[in-house]
């Protein structure tokens, strides 16, 4: 089923660069990344559904604006070691901060990840998590608590 990528921009695109814009604070990226959005809901429009669009293009959205994130910290962290050896963390928290987290999403899916992007960072409620991500409230809070008990338990480990 052929989804219209037009309708969508049309009906979407505010909704899109909004998220874009709350997590990467730039305008010029938060416009390129929507239209990456749009781009990729077109290149892999013959394996949608025509079901919940809204949902859909705002976790695309925050994916790619997690990842833009993500590429532009390996780019400063790049250029900085190649100007300055000196901006290692002497204490050496970043890294394990870093160690944590990827042992801690390690056996996640990206659903996770977005949950609690979603909960802990935006701040949004049970119900809006669960609203955004397409999951039952209770579904929301078991994953949650999962990954509570799973840093606990890598903290202590």
């Amino acid at each position: 089923m052929n989804i219209n990528i037009e309708s969508y921009y049309e009906k979407y695109a505010p909704m899109v660069y909004r998220r874009c814009l709350g997590i990467v604070k730039n305008d010029e990226a938060a416009q390129d990344i929507m239209q990456d959005v749009f781009v990729n809901l077109l290149r892999f429009q013959n394996r949608l559904e025509h079901k919940g669009p809204s949902s859909l293009l705002y976790t695309m959205a925050t994916n790619l604006s997690l990842n833009y994130l993500r590429s532009q910290k390996l780019r400063q962290h790049a250029a900085v070691e190649d100007q300055d050896p000196g901006w290692i963390d002497p204490s050496g928290e970043t890294v394990l901060a870093r160690h944590f987290l990827e042992r801690l999403f390690a056996i996640d899916d990206d659903k996770t990840r977005i949950i609690a992007w979603l909960h802990y960072v935006d701040k949004y409620t049970l119900e809006e998590t669960a609203s955004h991500v397409g999951m039952s409230v209770s579904g929301i809070r078991k994953r949650l608590r999962k990954l509570q008990s799973r840093g606990k338990a890598l903290k202590e480990a």
